[in-house]
């Protein structure tokens, strides 16, 4: 996957997560348990991405090997 998806998917995570933390708040802590598993689930679809995308950043940086 390309950088700049990589980006994009990583924007629409943090999205997510923005948006799933407001609802967590306004709920009361017993009434939200599946809010809950769904907000764990996407800060680790966020974390993943955030890897992805700092491995792929770090290897565009390595020089060629010289053939």
């Amino acid at each position: 996957m390309s950088i700049k998806l990589l980006a994009i998917e990583l924007y629409r995570a943090r999205q997510d997560v923005a948006h799933l933390e407001a609802q967590c708040e306004a709920l009361p802590l017993s009434a939200g348990e599946d809010l809950l598993e769904e907000l764990r689930q996407s800060r680790a679809e966020l974390q993943l991405l955030r890897k992805m995308l700092d491995d792929k950043k770090e290897s565009s940086l390595l020089p060629a090997r010289s053939r």
